[in-house]
């Protein structure tokens, strides 16, 4: 094996693009980038949505997704240019010198066969394992990734185990073949805070243990500091910065990468509540139709006008299902919702109009909440028609208008959210919700597949907003930076209950319970080693109880 395992020179990557009324014509992607990756280091590739991250590290493996070609450079692994082996050659590489751990392990399984088999496929098929030594790998790789009954957990299905395991078990379904190179495209972005420090340390324990060379894509500066030993950030396809992990986090050159280095800086001064809560929560309890288990047990929260509610807690805790109440969506078993002074109805196709348009919400995937075939003047247009009965002129002012409180301008009125970025697509969902005028809006995971130069965008213009009409915000997130940045209460949900609750400065402030202590430590810090002594830390915890 050569002293660089991985080396690109000069990467090229392009693709051809068919604009609405437009002609359709080639951009380039990727701008010449190159580096190099030896055999048991890990190079970590940042920036925002673009980048073009993930291309670099699916070049890495000789392909190109969605019609994306390599348009020129060179990749070398092992000291052979895999983009002049061919078919043969690339079919020969994947899988068994070089493999792929995808941000969503639940899409990337195949929800038909077994974990084992899928874990085991490229390590006999490559002709690396027999089937008994590749199951006896895959037992061994689960049980370093820590995943729980590493004996049997390979018989189950990817649905039968939560969403951080099945992430840990493509970390070995990867490992398996023994390769030289693995690409890790964005593997714990969508998981909590505390799956994600279990999986993240797991993977790097996996890394260390191996002795496998890594690409470690991410669009979280905090999370690569701990796994990487060299850092790429990168931006419209060009290298902003190369250098060392420390030199990158202590000593960054661009300014980009400075930015990206203070990123969530906003200061937000907590609010006094006023006397009349717009929204309380009263001793609500709550089951699934078809279960016999309650998911919320008297719950209990109340939240005031011109204030954010932040409501944080793991996958699972209960977050969004209380969301799902408060909108009519899940009728209570039990207990009441007042807002605006009166009591809600519990299901939503019976509530009165008012109630509809001063009861807002805005959703994670800004993709899937719009309608592709409507212009974002349509989009915003619909509730003032619905709310109001605006028409012609006078509609197409108030639209302006809000594009205008969204920072966009009216030049984005005609265009369709294909041709948005994802902040913008999240810009216009928050101007749809304030064309109705709400007194509340549930912001739910408005951020978290945002990078965090655009989220951090999002928050500013929230808080912005905030000041200007007055709503009110019920903030659900994992995100423990976004809840510092912006909220004036909290309320901690754990298995389907609230177990601390009030002021920002007194819920952020010790002594803590134990669930609230796991999630504040689990937020990774801008600081190189912090992940080795929280897992240090914890051992010890573990060792004394």
């Amino acid at each position: 094996m050569s002293e660089t395992l991985l080396k690109v020179r000069g990467l090229k990557i392009g693709a051809t693009v068919f604009p609405p009324g437009e002609k359709p014509h080639d951009i380039t992607i990727v701008h010449g980038v190159s580096f190099d990756l030896a055999p048991g280091k890990v190079l970590g590739l940042i920036g925002e949505s673009g980048a073009g991250k993930s291309t670099i590290g699916l070049a890495a493996m000789g392909y190109g997704r969605g019609g994306v070609k390599i348009t020129g450079g060179e990749v070398f692994v092992n000291g052979r240019d895999i983009l002049k082996g061919g078919i043969k050659g690339l079919r020969e590489l994947r899988g068994a010198e070089v493999t792929y751990v995808a941000q969503s392990a639940a899409a990337a399984f195949n929800p038909a066969k077994k974990l084992m088999e899928q874990v085991t496929e490229a390590a006999i098929s490559h002709g690396k394992f027999s089937k008994s030594d590749a199951e006896k790998r895959a037992v061994a790789l689960f049980a370093k990734l820590g995943l729980p009954d590493p004996e049997n957990i390979g018989e189950r299905y990817p649905h039968q185990v939560s969403g951080g395991q099945l992430q840990r078990v493509m970390t070995a379904l990867a490992l398996c073949p023994e390769p030289d190179l693995v690409v890790f495209d964005e593997p714990t972005t969508a998981l909590d805070v505390t799956t994600q420090i279990d999986v993240l340390a797991a993977i790097k324990e996996a890394i260390r243990d191996t002795g496998v060379a890594a690409l470690y894509i991410t669009h979280d500066l905090a999370v690569v500091a701990q796994v990487s030993d060299h850092i790429m950030v990168l931006r419209g396809g060009n290298t902003v910065e190369y250098g060392d992990t420390d030199q990158i986090i202590n000593a960054p050159v661009d300014d980009y990468t400075r930015a990206l280095v203070t990123v969530r800086s906003i200061d937000h001064e907590e609010k006094s509540p006023s006397d009349n809560p717009v929204l309380q929560v009263k001793n609500i309890t709550a089951r699934y139709k078809g279960t016999n288990f309650d998911v919320l047990s008297d719950i209990n929260v109340e939240l005031h006008a011109g204030q954010t509610l932040a409501v944080v807690g793991e996958s699972g805790s209960g977050k969004s299902t209380l969301a799902r109440v408060i909108t009519g969506l899940l009728p209570p078993s039990h207990g009441s919702i007042e807002f605006g002074g009166h009591t809600l109805t519990p299901d939503l196709p019976n509530r009165p109009m008012e109630d509809l348009r001063e009861l807002q919400m805005i959703y994670q995937m800004a993709d899937v909440a719009m309608n592709p075939r409507q212009t974002v003047g349509t989009i915003i247009g619909r509730p003032l028609e619905l709310y109001f009965g605006l028409r012609g002129e006078e509609k197409r002012k108030r639209i302006r208008e809000l594009l205008e409180e969204i920072e966009m301008g009216d030049g984005f009125v005609d265009r369709y959210p294909a041709e948005l970025s994802g902040g913008q697509k999240q810009r216009v969902c928050i101007a749809r919700c304030l064309a109705a005028k709400p007194k509340l809006i549930i912001c739910d995971e408005v951020t978290s597949a945002l990078d965090p130069l655009v989220a951090d965008g999002i928050l500013k213009l929230l808080l912005d907003l905030q000041k200007i009409e007055d709503v009110s915000y019920l903030f659900i997130t994992h995100d423990l930076a976004t809840v510092r940045a912006i909220a004036d209460s909290i309320a901690v949900m754990y298995q389907g209950r609230v177990v601390r609750y009030g002021p920002k400065s007194e819920v952020l402030a010790p002594p803590f319970d134990d669930y609230t202590d796991l999630l504040l430590s689990s937020v990774p810090e801008m600081e190189l080693g912090w992940l080795e002594k929280v897992i240090s830390s914890r051992k010890m915890e573990s060792a004394g109880n």
